[in-house]
């Protein structure tokens, strides 16, 4: 791919959003949280470039991030075993949650209004540099995304990032996905197609904290699951 498409191909893949989602659901109850450690000692060790990847991944500059959605170590209520993935799209958090009443928290991006979805679902399948296919209800909404009906290889372009969880439901496929994405100004806001998305250095730190199997919630706008 020439220069000149690659940066057709980044234009299109911001105005196209993101291909996936979360799926998660039940009753969870939030408390404050409480950083464990003072952010900026730590900003730069959790946000460094990953040169050793296989696409190297580059550090995220200190001003692309606001402090609240840095990934840390916070208290967390919530009936939720350890272990269990909680995604907030409200307040543009994902939790995962540990012994001890405390929870890892990632700042994400999430769908746009009219994406949104809630409920429960289970991580079936992972993924390193995954290849990204654009749904068929996409392209016709973007007709120029048929370029990749076929899909498009991993790379720092991909638009499912550095790592993907798919999400499951009784064995089927929601579409909906975990996902790193190479633009850190857009987590905290409304910006996918449904997804939820993480700097691709939280994404990889999800990843290697969360086997297939795990069982992921994503909470409605007020704060509650759907059944």
């Amino acid at each position: 791919m020439t220069s000149t498409s690659g940066r057709v191909l980044t234009r299109r893949l911001f105005l196209a959003g993101m291909a996936g989602t979360l799926a998660a659901c039940q009753q969870t109850t939030a408390s404050g949280s409480k950083p464990a450690a003072a952010l900026p000692t730590k900003y730069a060790a959790l946000y460094s470039p990953l040169p050793n990847e296989r696409f190297p991944i580059p550090g995220v500059p200190a001003n692309a991030i606001k402090p609240a959605f840095v990934r840390q170590q916070v208290t967390y209520a919530t009936a939720e075993p350890p272990g269990t993935i909680i995604v907030d799209p409200g307040a543009k958090y994902l939790y995962l949650v540990e012994e001890g009443g405390t929870a890892m928290r990632y700042g994400v991006g999430v769908g746009r209004e009219g994406f949104g979805w809630n409920g429960s679902a289970n991580i079936a399948r992972k993924a390193e540099w995954p290849r990204w296919t654009p749904p068929a209800e996409m392209i016709v909404r973007q007709p120029e995304l048929a370029e990749w009906k076929n899909g498009m290889d991993g790379s720092l372009s991909n638009p499912l990032g550095a790592r993907a969880l798919y999400l499951y439901q009784g064995g089927r496929d929601t579409l909906y996905r975990l996902h790193g994405t190479n633009e850190p100004r857009s987590i905290g806001s409304n910006v996918s197609s449904g997804c939820v998305r993480l700097i691709n250095q939280d994404i990889i730190d999800l990843y290697q904290r969360t086997p297939v199997g795990t069982r992921v919630v994503v909470l409605g706008t007020a704060g509650v699951a759907s059944a």
